[in-house]
């Protein structure tokens, strides 16, 4: 028999757990806001303004939601800007925490919007069952069937839809109150800290890093065991990245791990066939007119290969991209195809010397410096034939290391850059100095004026005041003077 006062009981109890766990993550998120250095002692210094809608009635209707939005807002009514925004419900269902623009759009926010790093950011603090947009100053694009479409979310479907538009970043969680989702919600407060720029002392930025850390950790790669795998795999490899992070000396690495007889070149502006590959020069200690031949340091690599076949030849091009490519390899190009079957057209080396494929003991590994503006773009034959491997600025294990630099110029980047301008980041090798003497001047005669010829070409625009800040503490230098 339907007992009708039991019922209202078990709703009852529903009800008062749901608002004791909304009360309880209200507090967690204010009490992480704290930690990372938010401001609320009065009305005229406070880091958030604290917005909620979770009374029973907004708990029915599945409207209900609660967080932060930009300590300018009214507490009520529509608002503008970035919000920290999370959807409960008190149907023990998923909640949906989220990065929100208000309905009004932007009025403070909009070139944050724009800072790579901040969509970057985020990204990292989702999982497969969370979305991040491409775009976070883009309010005219719904969110995809993947959120909108969820079974999970179908409790809160016609609030989604309601702000589909607004909601950059959402992750779903099942449980708040659970270690994991205590952990992403506080990983979103970080984030939030970190775009309104919450933390002011070494206290609050620990506490920011100590909560993303679990979702920004890097898997520690061996570049130099994945380029040899690489190199046995492909055999013809171009290893690329920004100066400084060791490509010339990790090639000269792995071919010294394989046991390879190193030949090695440094292209430039002016590298010829005749220098590469074959060329005649005049014999200028003869008083009559003579001509020398002249062997390459490719085809002296090849003979070699050729000539020692149990031995492996390693070929290494520095700065591959320097020179004019079409005009230095010619007809070799052809010989460089990934995996070529038993040709029966030879190409002629030089006279008398004829291959139809390169030897299986021969391997290159070029260098590209992405950072120099004004070489020759690679053409996409060459990209098909090689291999690419990226290395990218790190951080290193050396009483010489100057980690604190290395991060503050790695943080404006990573902030600041898009994905095509951090290849431009100074790696590691700047940052290597056997005193504080020798790191000052490094960064005032290498790295500052690296960063001003960028700004000077336009790159990393956004990032100058950072940049000359860092430069007038570190070595009271201004990028404007």
């Amino acid at each position: 028999m339907f007992n009708y006062k039991d019922r209202l009981i078990t709703i009852n109890n529903t009800i008062f757990k749901t608002e004791m766990i909304i009360d309880n993550i209200r507090d967690f998120i204010k009490e992480k806001a704290a930690e990372f250095g938010a401001k609320i002692e009065n009305e005229h210094n406070k880091s958030y303004v604290e917005r909620r809608n979770i009374g029973q009635e907004a708990l029915k209707d599945n409207g209900a939601f609660f967080g932060f939005i930009h300590p300018e807002e009214e507490i009520s009514g529509p608002f503008h800007d970035f919000s920290l925004t999370i959807f409960p419900n008190d149907q023990n269902k998923a909640w949906l925490v989220c990065l929100g623009i208000g309905s009004n759009g932007f009025k403070n926010d909009y070139e944050l919007a724009t800072y790579p790093g901040l969509r970057r950011l985020f990204s990292k603090l989702i999982n497969e069952r969370g979305f991040c947009k491409s775009d976070f100053s883009d309010i005219d694009t719904s969110l995809p069937k993947k959120i909108t479409g969820n079974d999970d979310l179908q409790h809160i479907k016609n609030t989604i839809r309601t702000y589909s538009k607004v909601l950059p970043v959402c992750q779903i969680i099942d449980n708040p109150e659970s270690e994991d989702g205590k952990k992403i919600i506080a990983a979103f407060v970080a984030g939030y800290a970190k775009l309104r720029e919450w933390p002011s002392n070494k206290d609050h930025r620990k506490a920011i890093s100590e909560a993303l850390s679990p979702f920004l950790k890097k898997a520690k790669i061996d570049d130099v065991k994945e380029i040899e795998n690489l190199l046995n795999e492909r055999k013809f490899i171009v290893l690329q990245g920004p100066p400084g992070t060791g490509k010339t000396r990790t090639a000269k690495m792995v071919a010294k791990n394989i046991g390879a007889q190193i030949f090695f070149t440094q292209f430039h502006a002016e590298t010829s066939f005749s220098d590469f590959i074959y060329g005649i020069r005049p014999d200028v200690n003869n008083k009559e007119l003579n001509y020398t031949e002249l062997l390459g340091i490719f085809t002296e690599a090849v003979k070699y290969a050729k000539e020692h076949e149990t031995e492996k030849i390693v070929l290494i091009i520095d700065e591959i991209n320097r020179a004019n490519l079409s005009n230095v390899l010619g007809p070799i190009f052809y010989l460089f195809e990934h995996k070529m079957e038993d040709s029966d057209v030879e190409i002629e080396i030089y006279p008398g010397f004829k291959i139809s494929r390169l030897p299986e003991n021969f391997n290159v590994i070029a260098t590209m410096n992405t950072a120099d503006r004004s070489l020759a773009v690679v053409d996409f034959a060459l990209r098909r034939r090689f291999a690419w491997y990226t290395l990218k600025p790190k951080l290193i294990e050396s009483k010489d290391f100057y980690k604190d630099d290395f991060c503050r110029i790695q943080e404006i980047f990573d902030w600041y850059a898009t994905s095509n301008e951090l290849s431009l980041q100074p790696g590691q090798g700047y940052f290597l100095a056997s005193s504080d003497q020798e790191m000052s001047y490094r960064i005032k005669h290498e790295i500052f004026p690296l960063i001003k010829e960028y700004l000077q070409e336009g790159l990393v625009r956004s990032s100058k005041e950072e940049f000359n800040n860092y430069f007038q503490v570190r070595i009271n230098q201004s990028l404007f003077e």
